[in-house]
């Protein structure tokens, strides 16, 4: 796991990034990762910290780690000691082998180390596996937030700490 160089190639993150929300607009949410240019791609990264994860030459996943967003339209995303996260995703080929849990922990040990007290994200409110997901990694739903019209659906917001508490070095447990 490293920091996107402009190195990287944004046109084959974009195509996993594609792939990897496929499943969700199979079944009709409309994530900007569905359909997001190479120049989206470039954005969102630069709205952060870009992380990409590799397995020899191949990407297999992508995060943005943004800091405190004064300008967001959600007030907890304003918040001075939140950080969120957005782009995480893990290649289709890859998912079933902890590269998710392992992004994660490492997005989070990031944030922890730029001084985020919380982790924040959303994502859409029918998805209910991705919200068990983050559940099992210690994220509680929050609150709502709506992107529309540039998804079709209202999301929830979700938030963990990144204090650490007893028993599980600061990871929440997942």
């Amino acid at each position: 796991m490293r920091q996107v160089t402009p190195e990287d190639d944004l046109a084959r993150l974009t195509a996993l990034i594609h792939a990897a929300y496929a499943p969700h607009a199979r079944l009709g949410l409309r994530y900007w990762g569905t359909h997001q240019s190479v120049e989206d791609t470039a954005k969102r990264f630069a709205s952060g910290t870009g992380l990409v994860m590799v397995d020899g030459d191949d990407y297999v996943g992508t995060a943005t780690l943004r800091p405190p967003q004064p300008d967001s339209t959600v007030p907890l995303y304003r918040d001075p000691t939140v950080w969120s996260l957005c782009q995480f995703c893990i290649t289709p080929q890859a998912k079933g082998r902890g590269y998710g849990k392992e992004l994660h922990a490492y997005a989070t040990a990031f944030a922890r180390e730029a001084g985020a007290r919380t982790l924040a994200l959303d994502t859409a409110q029918p998805a209910a596996a991705l919200i068990a997901m983050y559940e099992s990694w210690g994220y509680q739903v929050v609150g709502e937030c709506d992107w529309r019209p540039l998804t079709n659906y209202t999301s929830v917001l979700m938030a963990r700490s990144l204090v650490d508490l007893p028993g599980d070095g600061g990871t929440g447990g997942g």
